[in-house]
């Protein structure tokens, strides 16, 4: 099946984000306004504009109603803050829905603040990152639980992003993921689709997509070895994707492994966000074509156009045709 046949039927398809979704503040600040603080002494770094994406999970969900979807949700757990509002807005913007998102005033939303030289455009500051690293409180839980198990009957796709990497504090916890074992099982047409950053290992009977590092880290908690086929079986999944940057897709089922290269793209713009647009364009093409090589093979071709732009691109239909024909 072609990208443009993808591109056509991927449009009748709902797909869920489940996990940490957080806010991008992307905050240009201009080094000649720097002067000492009067109270402190400190210097100052003076912010002159901020612009606001979704991030991590909220990544992935732009990426999908980017590609055309007929519906996109997000559900995961935020604040009552600021930040959350901004979320919001920024998800609304892109008609994707938040009305699952669980809010609290017990927990904060999970924002990355990047701080970038206006002068010269590189993000050359530490990051601020707003985050829990306590567990999430239980009746939080249990309503992301409780609207998972409710919800998950009306989506055709459904992506976790687990991307909170402290011990603790992250939306996607043991009951999610047991219940997303459950919904596997129950619901065997449909696509669950998981992205962890520190946990991959303790997911079942899920698709899971590590990247070739996280990958080799999982393996190594799980049983002390790098074996990909073994952390497959391991986590009971019909097939494992390890990416391996420009390199392409480690595809590995119990047939053996694949490999699905990339497209070359010279010069880079931005990394960021590579595998999250990675995922979006896997997940709904395998929905599609039922196929794990041509869901690799769907998922390198949205990175190679996501990667040509600063911050966490998107890629639109439009984009994916003429990546294509190249």
């Amino acid at each position: 099946m072609n990208a443009g046949e993808i591109l056509e039927r991927l449009r009748n398809l709902a797909a869920l984000v489940v996990g940490d979704i957080c806010l991008d503040r992307w905050c240009e600040y201009d080094p000649a306004a720097t002067e000492p603080s009067r109270e402190t002494g400190l210097a100052r770094i003076a912010v002159v504009r901020t612009e606001v994406t979704p991030g991590a999970g909220g990544t992935v969900a732009n990426n999908l109603a980017a590609l055309g979807v007929a519906r996109t949700a997000v559900l995961g757990a935020i604040g009552e803050d600021g930040f959350a509002y901004e979320l919001v807005g920024a998800l609304r913007a892109r008609h994707i829905e938040s009305e699952l998102l669980v809010t609290s005033a017990r927990i904060q939303t999970f924002t990355y603040t990047k701080l970038l030289n206006a002068e010269t455009g590189v993000e050359d500051l530490p990051r601020v990152d707003f985050i829990n690293n306590r567990p999430l409180p239980e009746e939080l839980e249990r309503e992301v639980v409780d609207r998972l198990r409710r919800h998950a009957r009306d989506f055709d796709v459904i992506l976790v992003s687990d991307q909170a990497e402290t011990a603790q504090g992250g939306v996607v916890t043991a009951a999610v993921r047991e219940l997303l074992r459950e919904l596997a099982a129950a619901f065997p047409e449909k696509v669950f689709w998981v992205d962890s950053r520190m946990r991959a290992e303790l997911f079942r009977g899920v698709i899971v997509k590590p990247n070739r590092e996280e990958a080799e880290a999982a393996c190594r908690r799980a049983f002390g070895e790098v074996d990909f086929e073994r952390l497959r079986r391991h986590v009971g999944a019909p097939f494992l994707v390890v990416t391996h940057g420009a390199r392409g897709a480690l595809v590995v089922t119990p047939e053996g492994e694949s490999w699905v290269p990339t497209r070359p793209v010279a010069n880079p713009v931005d990394i960021c966000g590579a595998g999250d647009s990675f995922s979006a364009g896997a997940a709904l093409a395998l929905r599609v074509t039922g196929s794990p090589i041509e869901a690799a093979r769907f998922g390198n071709l949205i990175a190679s156009i996501t990667i040509m732009k600063k911050g966490t691109g998107t890629a639109s239909p439009e984009e994916v045709l003429r990546a294509a024909a190249c």
